[in-house]
């Protein structure tokens, strides 16, 4: 079967970046307003970082949920493919194992082209696919980049694929719908800074007052806060909460860096339970229980912080978020269990993980 080169044009859309810019905000919003509630120790405004995100959500879910309807109602395609190479990128300590593959697909009535994407496929078949080799896939026809093997074809496809020879097509590889990815990453980088920054501008004059207060020696009653700073990181702690910020060239993946970083805050608090810990590349926050509250809390060094460079490395390679990446892990236990999400933002869109209080993952939410 000779095979003509091609690939179905993609565009980006407008509704794309508003998506990006409003998930951008609300991100830099929420954190905000759990850093700067806590600090201020203004409640309200630390339960509206904890509830803006899950509105959110709950409102993306529900806008979004006609078009999947409409998805669901459209028939898959079905056609030949060949593997032009595949790699294993996580899941190598079960039974499953997360494989890119890079497919021609050559449907019988239009132009081959080629794919990238990731599926999971057990160990015990993965000697079934071999570069070279042909298989069956199907994809939505409106989004010939959803790409999936199908591992029991029918026998009409199964006999079709043994008999079949595919020319490659060359690259690139198609990813997504969006080749303009990238516009919808930095519109949403942008949104998370300004929605922080207002946040802070807009409680500036607490946070201030609430500095000045922490410096001269005073006998009067409140509040414990103390700072200290160095040539490599910030760390400030009060009651409330504490935040350490690292240097340039430092990351909270290196090794002990964020475990020493936590240890350093419990130096300077009188309560070990905490309600959330965020972390991301240079920059750590943990907001602290009030004393006698009754939420769900947790003792913030008994995390499993050995685990978390696995888990943001897992998210970045396994989830399709692409490239140019920006990664969070939020810990929390609001819903009675100890969980551990990491989320992760690329050209591709926002994808996430959660993982249990040993670092298991337990939850994948690959890109769309």
């Amino acid at each position: 079967m000779t095979i003509t080169t091609g690939a179905p044009p993609t565009r980006s859309t407008p509704a794309a970046v508003a998506s990006g810019f409003l998930t951008g905000g609300v991100i830099g919003a929420s954190l905000a307003a759990l850093v700067v509630g806590g600090i201020i120790e203004n409640a309200l405004l630390f339960v509206t970082g904890l509830v803006l995100p899950v509105v959110y959500g709950l409102l993306f879910f529900l806008a979004g949920a006609p078009r999947r309807v409409r998805e669901a109602a459209v028939a898959p395609r079905t056609a030949l493919a060949m593997v032009e190479s595949l790699e294993a990128v996580g899941g190598e300590a079960t039974s499953d194992v997360m494989v890119r593959f890079d497919l021609t697909v050559a449907p019988d009535d239009v132009r081959a082209y080629r794919v990238a994407f990731t599926q999971t496929i057990n160990v015990v078949d993965l000697a079934d696919y071999r570069p070279g080799g042909v298989v069956v896939v199907q994809y939505p026809p409106d989004r010939p980049w959803r790409v999936r093997i199908v591992k029991r074809p029918t026998p009409e496809w199964e006999e079709r694929a043994a008999g079949a020879r595919i020319d490659s097509a060359p690259g690139p590889a198609m990813v997504s719908e969006s080749p303009e990815g990238c516009a919808v990453g930095f519109v949403g980088l942008l949104a998370l800074l300004l929605a922080a920054g207002g946040v802070v501008l807009l409680f500036r004059a607490d946070l201030f007052d609430q500095n000045a207060s922490a410096h001269p020696p005073s006998a009067a009653a409140g509040p414990s806060v103390s700072s200290s700073t160095s040539s490599s990181s910030t760390t400030v702690v009060s009651s409330a909460s504490g935040t350490v910020t690292l240097g340039p060239n430092q990351s909270f993946l290196d090794e002990g860096e964020l475990r020493r970083a936590v240890g350093s805050l419990a130096l300077g608090t009188d309560t070990r339970a905490a309600l959330t810990v965020v972390v991301q590349e240079r920059l750590l926050s943990i907001v602290y229980a009030p004393t006698g509250a009754q939420a769900s809390t947790f003792d913030p060094e008994s995390l499993p912080y050995d685990r978390f460079p696995a888990l943001v490395k897992e998210a970045r390679s396994s989830l399709g978020a692409g490239s140019s990446q920006t990664w969070q892990i939020t810990v929390e236990r609001l819903t009675g269990s100890l969980t551990v999400r990491v989320g992760v933002t690329g050209t591709e869109g926002g994808a996430s993980l959660e993982a249990d209080a040993q670092g298991k993952v337990v939850r994948r939410t690959p890109a769309h």
